[in-house]
């Protein structure tokens, strides 16, 4: 493999320190939702996505992309939602074949508790140890990463790969 661009030791240290942030940072996050709040990372999105959208509901494929989900998980994610008495799901209007998630007046309670005790942990460990310019930086580093993957994303959405794990 003598094509192989190999990783520089400061990229190596590049690579290293941002996986290890992300993996230690987003697993910081689940166990305070669940601690706080009795729900995972997962079904916290699902939440915000449904009552960010018209209505409080969105098709289960918007949803499934909007809170960067596989299909299957999101449908077990839901089942578990549905059970707590969160969300609905019922046929899409005039399409026999699609399904619409809606958030429930109880599931927007729970989030409602939910979101003071997430934002103090974001802004606590993310917001509060970074500067303002390494906070743009942060959010331009994540805008171009998105958009080195989008083409990948789109194709594998297109070839029916709704089941990835992790999704693109």
């Amino acid at each position: 493999m003598s094509d192989v661009r190999w990783l520089s030791a400061e990229e190596q240290e590049i690579w290293r320190a941002y996986m290890t942030a992300n993996v230690e940072f987003s697993a910081y996050v689940d166990r305070q939702l669940r601690r706080e709040s009795g729900m995972p990372m997962a079904y916290y999105e699902i939440l915000v996505r449904l009552s960010e959208a018209d209505g409080r509901c969105l098709r289960m494929s918007e949803l499934a992309d909007a809170s960067m989900s596989s299909r299957s998980r999101l449908s077990h994610a839901v089942a578990a939602l549905e059970k707590n008495g969160w969300v609905v799901r019922r046929p899409a209007d005039g399409d026999r074949r699609g399904w619409v998630c809606e958030l429930t007046d109880t599931g927007f309670a729970a989030l409602a508790e939910a979101a003071p005790g997430h934002v103090t942990a974001v802004r606590e460990k993310l917001f509060d140890v970074l500067t303002p310019e390494q906070l743009l930086t942060l959010r331009d580093v994540g805008r171009a990463i998105s958009a080195g993957l989008r083409e990948e994303c789109d194709a594998a959405r297109a070839a029916g790969d709704d089941d990835a794990d992790p999704p693109c």
